[in-house]
């Protein structure tokens, strides 16, 4: 028996039992053996949920805890001051006190070279030779306003000394570490800057704290500091002996087990047939190793070692998979065991899954959704370029909906809708503040089929589809960015991660992609599609043209001439059909390759034997004109009102939908119902067997997927909102398609832009007739104004009683990389 503390002994042995971070007494025997209930593996079994049945042993808290250091800018702060640039004759930038802040305003005395025209200013703090390896993240409490042109943040290390000769970009700081795109709405924003990213050769102390601010628009501003912490790494884990988390390690979160070395965890388990435990190990801090040890002790009390390793590389995760086949039908204790040199130093257990050799009718999933996919450039849905060949194939094998619409436009409020089958009126104000995440109460999708034991995974390229939404809860392995040489190609990395995941995850699984291939575009070529629709001369022109347009669309944004594209390229002189075909090609070519990159996904599924029990959904978050901005203006002989923009226009919210599962839908089905992506969720735990919300705003579309008689069409309900920075009060639109007639309510406040405000609160449409939603039928139709504006009035009401049923969470702080990849995709000015 391995000694813990002198109280477990006199008290009989007490074991910690440990529920999601709470801390629960329970007693276990003092020779070692626990009475905790035997789990069994009849699907995969999370042992991380399970904490409740475990055994921790050790894993003591470490004996000092360093505090978090923080300044507040609420009352004043001598020691911060602001730092010249390091060649003359650059200065310092303008220091003043606020009630609540500390404003640092860029003038033209820090402008700088590099960029041309850019400011930059920086402010320091001593600090008594830290070590960096103690410290895990400065957390910032800043505030900008739309007005400021400062949009970037970066932390620096220790300062150069003296003044020297002319360097492009003048920092007077020795080492750059993490930076950060700037959230500018006047709302008061939290930045984590992770201190051990960057800078690899700073070893020596840590004497100065830097932060840098940049302005690459040219012009005076500021921005007001709150507050500086820097938090360290032992603080993060030192209110539990042991928990669960989701932990990132290089932009891959897993559900964990983390414990302190030296610990253990123990579970009496009942191994099945062909048993296997995978898990990930994983090591926080600057390259502290850790033994980690996995084993199995009979009922007899003999031990077996299955796993001795000790592992040191706090940027990746290292998966691990041991064989437990030779314990076939017993119950033995499974240890899970850390050591370290330095007690309390903290370890992960990434996903710990028991799993036996697959004997279930249970179906894995696979929910594909191409970020900003339009169906109408779908050679699946008749357009006459073959875009996707490999949809087409799939569409003879099972069923497409023709007339499918995202429930929202952006992809923060749509995601969060489909996830969790409610509107975004109903969640709460998800779409305009990026850290709003899901209310606690609203389960989603992934959690749903993790509480039935599926192994569950997200792989996406777009923050607003993970993290920023709170949608890793549930998901066994996240990860919501890659590193990009070509964002065009996003599938690839995504798609190697999934096999990668797969080589140690036992089936059934539940598994979200959400690749941004078409949603952004760049000069390098999408291999080997590139020239399939925009010859390479073109192409060349049209990024020429575009850094022209660049120049000037800021100016003419919201101007006269009618929207972000069209104004912009009046400004500069572009002709604006040519642009358009152009940007349409580019965007072809994109989807070529996402469709070639879904055709190489399903080959291997059924190389590998796995595709005739796989449920496949193809679909989209929203259309192209969320990534493209003002298309519909584009492609129009003249520019529409501001005001008239309802997202039930095709190229803003008509999505694909195809559902295809071998032996079980019967293909070459195609429906020509409106629905909505709401109604996914509902459909998808249909066709599993799986239990449906008790609140839920789709529908099931699993009897139509059947062929059975009864089900019934209803309007499709759109909605996207924003929040008064003053008032908190939303403010949006809220719209149906029904049939043959759409029509789009503005809710609040009137928009402050006199371009965007409408004649009428309700604007009328024929969605057959006038599919781009471009000629409003009010003067036409006032009876049916009458009768869809009593509609949304009535549908109004009802999202906002139900929305009392989902109180909201508790904001999240974004990590610098997140609000990075979250600006390279548009959502961030």
């Amino acid at each position: 028996m391995e000694r813990t503390d002198v109280r477990q002994l006199i008290l009989g042995s007490v074991l910690v039992r440990f529920v999601m971070g709470v801390a629960v007494i329970i007693s276990i025997s003092a020779c070692g053996g626990s009475r905790a209930a035997v789990l069994t593996a009849d699907m995969p079994l999370h042992l991380e949920d399970h904490l409740d049945a475990a055994t921790v042993v050790g894993s003591e808290l470490p004996k000092t805890i360093p505090a978090t250091v923080e300044w507040r800018f609420d009352q004043p702060q001598p020691d911060w001051k602001a730092t010249p640039l390091w060649n003359p004759p650059y200065g310092a930038p303008t220091l003043s006190r606020t009630a609540d802040a500390l404003r640092i305003t860029l003038t033209d005395r820090v402008r700088i070279s590099q960029p041309p025209g850019a400011l930059a200013g920086v402010i320091h703090v001593d600090v008594p030779d830290w070590s960096r390896a103690d410290w895990a993240e400065v957390v910032i409490r800043a505030r900008a306003d739309s007005a400021s042109s400062v949009n970037t943040m970066r932390l620096g290390f220790n300062l150069r000394e003296g003044r020297g000769a002319a360097t492009p970009f003048s920092f007077p700081f020795l080492f750059t570490a993490a930076r950060s795109p700037v959230v500018r709405d006047g709302t008061v924003q939290t930045y984590r800057l992770r201190v051990n990213v960057g800078a690899p050769a700073f070893r020596g102390p840590w004497r100065q704290l830097v932060l840098a601010f940049n302005s690459d628009g040219g012009e005076p501003g500021s921005i007001d500091l709150l507050s500086v912490s820097v938090v360290p790494i032992a603080a993060l884990y030192a209110q539990d002996q042991a928990g669960l988390r989701s932990i990132d390690v290089a932009g891959v979160y897993r559900r964990s087990l983390f414990t302190h070395a030296p610990g253990r965890l123990e579970y009496r388990v009942r191994v099945p047939d062909g048993g296997r435990l995978q898990t990930a190990l994983g090591v926080l801090g600057a390259h502290v190793p850790v033994e980690f040890r996995i084993s199995a002790r009979s009922a007899k009390g003999e031990a077996t070692s299955l796993l001795n390793e000790t592992y040191a590389d706090p940027d990746h995760w290292a998966e691990r998979s041991v064989d437990l086949s030779r314990f076939a039908g017993q119950t033995i204790t499974l240890a899970l065991e850390v050591h370290a040199n330095t007690a309390g130093t903290v370890a992960f257990w990434g996903s710990p899954t028991l799993s036996r050799a697959r004997r279930t009718d249970k179906p894995n999933v696979i929910l594909y959704i191409i970020d900003g996919g339009w169906a109408d450039d779908m050679s699946v849905y008749g357009y006459n370029r073959r875009t996707t060949p490999n949809l087409e194939r799939l569409a003879a094998e099972g069923a497409v909906f023709e007339h499918a619409y995202s429930n929202s436009s952006h992809t923060k409020p749509s995601t969060a809708s489909f996830m969790t089958s409610l509107h975004n009126s109903v969640l709460g104000n998800t779409s305009s503040n990026p850290v709003d995440p899901l209310p606690p109460d609203a389960m989603t999708m992934a959690e749903r089929f993790h509480r039935a034991g599926y192994q569950t995974a997200v792989f996406t390229s777009n923050p607003n589809a993970g993290t920023v939404s709170g949608l890793q809860r549930g998901a066994d392995v996240l990860r919501d960015s890659t590193d990009f040489t070509n964002e065009m190609t996003s599938s690839v990395k995504l798609h190697d991660g999934y096999w990668s995941w797969r080589e140690n995850s036992p089936e059934p699984y539940w598994v979200h992609f959400q690749p941004t291939d078409v949603h952004a575009y760049q000069p390098t070529p999408v291999v080997p599609f590139s020239g399939l629709f925009v010859t390479t001369q073109r192409r060349r022109e049209f990024f020429d043209d575009w850094a022209r347009f660049n120049t000037h669309r800021g100016s003419a944004r919201g101007g006269a001439s009618g929207g972000f594209y069209s104004g912009g390229l009046e400004a500069a002189g572009l002709d604006r059909g040519a642009f358009f075909e152009t940007m349409r090609g580019l965007y072809d070519e994109s989807l070529a390759h996402q469709d070639y990159q879904i055709g190489r996904l399903v080959e291997r599924l059924q190389e590998r034997g796995e595709w005739e029990h796989t449920l496949l959904i193809v679909a989209a978050d929203h259309a192209i004109e969320a990534a493209l901005f003002d298309l519909g203006a584009l492609m129009q002989p003249t520019v529409p009102p501001r005001w008239n923009e309802p997202m039930l226009r095709g190229s803003i919210t008509r999505v694909p939908l195809i559902v295809v599962w071998p032996g079980h839908i019967k293909g070459g089905q195609r429906f020509n119902a409106a629905v909505s992506m709401i109604d996914v969720l509902p459909t998808v735990l249909d066709l599993t067997g799986l239990p449906k919300p008790d609140v839920m705003q789709g529908q099931s579309l699993a009897p139509l997927l059947r062929g059975e008689p009864g089900w019934t069409p209803r309007p499709v309900i759109l909605d996207y909102f924003r929040a008064d920075s003053a008032t908190g009060a939303l403010r949006g639109q809220l719209e149906v398609v029904d049939g043959r007639w759409g029509a789009s309510m503005h809710i609040g406040p009137p928009p402050v832009d006199p371009a965007r405000r409408r004649p009428w609160p309700l604007l009328l449409y024929d969605v057959w007739a006038d599919p781009w939603a471009l000629h409003p039928i009010n003067e036409q139709r006032p009876d049916l104004v009458k009768k869809y504006t009593t509609f949304l009035d009535d549908t109004w009401k009802d999202h906002q009683a139900l929305a009392k049923q989902f109180k909201p969470g508790p904001k999240v702080a974004l990590t610098s990389e997140q609000l990075e990849r979250l600006r390279s995709l548009g959502y961030i000015r």
